[in-house]
């Protein structure tokens, strides 16, 4: 899941800005070198502000002029601000039943022999996939969508939006049921990767890539996309989710119901966090699915 090593959310992707052809998560990371005494230093502003002052388009939300403009939230960080708002709703009712559900009919027999299966039939030429998704797979994303960090900042923030609250949904269902992961029931799975530290189900890759797969339909569904484009984006966007959380089984780290729950997981918190996302309660948010459409043809 997330739990891939360091998965902070996937969103720690530092090549994710690869994309863009630079470093740095907002398509920067240069180097400008400067001395301490000149020159830029010694020039002043000669119109500084003050307290109080309120900028124009940029600050709509009323942010003081001296205060760290909003635009300057990175992706990651801004998703952190909207996990911040999404905790305090009631997003966990009714979920916990159906993830049961799940779990009580998942045959750990029939499952563990497809893993099996999959470990000697599939994971040869999965291993690529394997690994880079084990560290972010949001650049997997930005490659379907043909964009950059740059060139659509908003989208990019709805899917660090998807990663986070993905990870922080599945890690709180995974201490709930706390089932072991394949390979402690089968060790003959041999992961080629580390096994994550915290529990099997649900999924959080699945959680994960589905709910970014979610927001970004979200933001591109008609009357932002023509639904001709729409529908084969839709398409390929549940094709790489789908797989995404394929591939963890492969790796022997989830049951195939694991990512059933995950998936399922990603259906349930969707619709409130949709309205978040249209309408948030901070001030300091953005509508951000708004500014995502504005981004697109």
């Amino acid at each position: 899941m997330t739990g891939n090593t360091g998965n902070t959310g996937n969103t720690g992707n530092t090549g994710n800005t690869g994309n863009a052809g630079l470093a740095g998560e907002t398509g920067g990371g240069w180097f400008v070198s400067d001395r301490v005494d000149i020159p830029h230093v010694t020039v002043l502003d000669p119109t500084p502000t003050f307290p109080g002052e309120v900028l124009g388009d940029s600050f709509k939300q009323g942010v003081a002029a001296n205060a760290f403009p909003p635009r300057d939230w990175s992706a990651r960080w801004y998703a952190a601000l909207v996990l911040d708002d999404f905790v305090p709703t009631p997003w966990t009712t009714g979920i916990q039943p159906q993830l049961n559900a799940i779990l009580t009919s998942a045959n750990l027999t029939t499952e563990i022999a497809d893993l099996v299966r999959a470990a000697r039939d599939e994971r040869p030429e999965a291993m690529g996939q394997i690994l880079s998704e084990d560290v972010e797979f949001i650049t997997e994303f930005m490659e379907l969508l043909t964009m950059t960090p740059g060139s659509h900042p908003n989208t990019y923030r709805v899917l660090h939006v998807g990663s986070a609250i993905g990870s922080f949904v599945a890690v709180h269902f995974k201490r709930i049921f706390n089932r072991p992961r394949p390979s402690y029931i089968s060790p003959a799975l041999l992961p080629p990767i580390p096994v994550p530290g915290h529990a099997a189900f649900p999924s959080g890759h699945a959680t994960q890539s589905r709910l970014m797969r979610i927001l970004i339909e979200e933001v591109l569904r008609p009357p932002t996309l023509l639904l001709q484009n729409f529908d084969v984006v839709s398409d390929n966007l549940q094709v790489l989710a789908d797989r995404i959380a394929r591939n963890r089984e492969i790796a022997g780290l989830h049951f195939p119901s694991d990512s059933a729950a995950g998936q399922k997981l990603a259906d349930l918190v969707a619709p409130g966090l949709i309205t978040l996302l249209n309408a948030p309660t901070n001030p300091f948010l953005i509508p951000t699915l708004v500014a995502a459409r504005n981004e697109w043809p």
